[in-house]
């Protein structure tokens, strides 16, 4: 099918089309576990993929693409996730951390070369952000732009890794701080499309990432020089575009989670039916029973989050502020897929636990998703922070009072009416906060999936995922009462060697 002919295609027709051809290379004409556990894509593979234009669901129609839509380029993920989720995260990096920020802050004289090439060429691009030093640290990244002399360049040099396509990408979208009047690296923040082909990239090393291999990453040094119209334009300073860009992405997570989480509700039914254990099938037990509906509420929990960024987060829509809904998005969904491949591998027992399963493959591609782009941890603290600093602005010191007035959980807030019904410290302990943060971002995905259901989702499906909410999020809120603090001892070895205490 040609360019045109698939630019054409209504929604459905673009998914059906995709998601045909995405099945033709991973089960009929390849096998998934050998094309999955091996470093890399074979080119024709990635060729295939690519003529379907997927990426095309993430740029704008008067740039020759799809439109931009937040509802078409999630379910292309979706599509994608289901058959592979490395290649998923592939798409995700283009659309959301490349294309998106492209189309939002670039110069026309940026997108329409950048998007005729990745139209017409199948280009690709990523991000780099990340350095050796400075992980979740982003704002004391140590690369660096200087203006050239004629101010129509800019000079940029750095070190910057764990960037997925690392070697692949043919465009980057690279960050850097500018100088002050000292010669000090400054507070703001300057994001740049580099092409590959103009050089100045190098990769020192390329990392044996335990999981994702389709995807290389690695370590580049940076030492490039970026035209001025290839410099991303912010509405106000770098550091809210990078929150908006960031912001962006972990309200699209649904996308890649959605189509992964369905795969392990499916593997894990169709096992459970087949599977007879002491004269019955697997899924009659009760325990067995439990797993598998907690795997359908991830399932619906996923997409009720799809459907909150579809409604709420168009294109032009900035999230530089939409920090709580984001974060508790990613750190939810993606606690929910490594969790989800962990019941699947019990579900299987030892027949799961080989690379060359999707309970084993699944395992290890999951995890990074609940460390990247913010690990987890953090960002259920940030939500926590967020939460707390609105309760002081409102003068509202009682939990309850508060969450039933709060936009993101107003309808969720009465089904905890009695265990939210209490005063915040608001100088709580870290631990508490991440505990607060999990709770906060499971009641926030509670509202969303609530909200689904009004508009026609699977009921039963709904209120199973209420349920498992529910116990979840008490658990959670009860912990907070603990005013338990283990310490670290430090030197240990004294006194902690058991065989001394052995009576012969």
């Amino acid at each position: 099918m040609s360019n045109n002919q698939v630019l054409k295609l209504n929604t459905e027709d673009f998914l059906s089309n995709y998601g045909n051809k995405l099945y033709e290379l991973f089960h009929e004409r390849n096998e998934e576990n050998r094309l999955v556990n091996q470093r890399g894509l074979p080119p024709y593979v990635l060729r295939q993929v690519l003529e379907c234009n997927p990426l095309s669901a993430f740029i704008p129609s008067e740039h020759g693409g799809r439109g931009g839509r937040t509802a078409e380029a999630l379910s292309m993920l979706e599509v994608t996730s289901y058959q592979s989720l490395p290649l998923s995260l592939m798409m995700g990096i283009n659309g959301a951390l490349f294309l998106q920020p492209l189309a939002n802050y670039g110069s026309v004289e940026a997108q329409s070369t950048v998007f005729t090439k990745f139209l017409k060429e199948k280009n690709m691009g990523g991000l780099m952000i990340t350095e050796p030093d400075y992980g979740s640290d982003a704002l004391r990244m140590q690369t660096g732009f200087k203006k050239s002399e004629d101010n129509k360049s800019y000079k940029i040099e750095g070190v910057k890794h764990w960037a997925g396509l690392t070697g692949w990408a043919d465009y980057w979208l690279i960050t850097a701080r500018g100088y002050d009047s000292s010669g000090e690296l400054g507070r703001d923040i300057g994001f740049f499309v580099h092409s590959s082909e103009s050089g100045g990239i190098e990769v020192e090393e390329y990392y044996k990432n335990l999981g994702l291999l389709m995807l290389p990453y690695g370590r580049n040094k940076i030492n490039i020089e970026v035209p001025e119209e290839y410099r991303l334009q912010p509405k106000t300073t770098g550091v809210t575009m990078m929150l908006d860009i960031l912001h962006r992405s972990r309200l699209q997570f649904p996308g890649m989670s959605t189509g992964y989480l369905k795969r392990m509700l499916d593997e894990a039914l169709e096992h459970c039916k087949e599977r007879i254990v002491g004269s019955t099938s697997l899924i009659q037990y009760d325990q067995v029973k439990e797993r598998l509906a907690t795997l359908q509420s991830y399932f619906t929990v996923s997409s009720a989050m799809s459907y909150f960024t579809s409604e709420n987060v168009p294109l032009e829509q900035d999230t530089s502020r939409m920090d709580v809904a984001g974060n508790a998005i990613k750190s939810v969904v993606t606690d929910y897929m490594h969790e989800a491949s962990q019941s699947l591998m019990q579900l299987f027992g030892a027949k799961g636990y080989r690379m060359d399963h999707i309970a084993g493959r699944s395992l290890v591609d999951s995890r990074p998703f609940q460390i990247f782009e913010g690990s987890n941890d953090i960002l259920y603290q940030q939500i926590s922070e967020s939460v707390l600093k609105m309760m002081r602005r409102s003068k509202v010191k009682n939990l309850y009072q508060f969450l039933k007035e709060y936009s993101l959980t107003e309808h969720a807030a009465d089904h905890f009416r009695s265990s939210l019904d209490f005063e915040v410290d608001y100088k709580m302990a870290q631990r508490h906060l991440v505990s607060l943060g999990r709770a906060l971002g499971r009641i926030i995905s509670m509202q969303m999936t609530i909200k689904l259901g009004e508009n026609g989702f699977n009921s039963k499906m709904v209120s199973n995922s209420i349920k498992v909410l529910k116990a979840e999020i008490n658990s959670l809120i009860s912990s907070l009462s603990s005013n338990e603090s283990p310490g670290i001892v430090e030197e240990y070895s004294d006194e902690s060697s058991w065989l001394k205490f052995v009576k012969a």
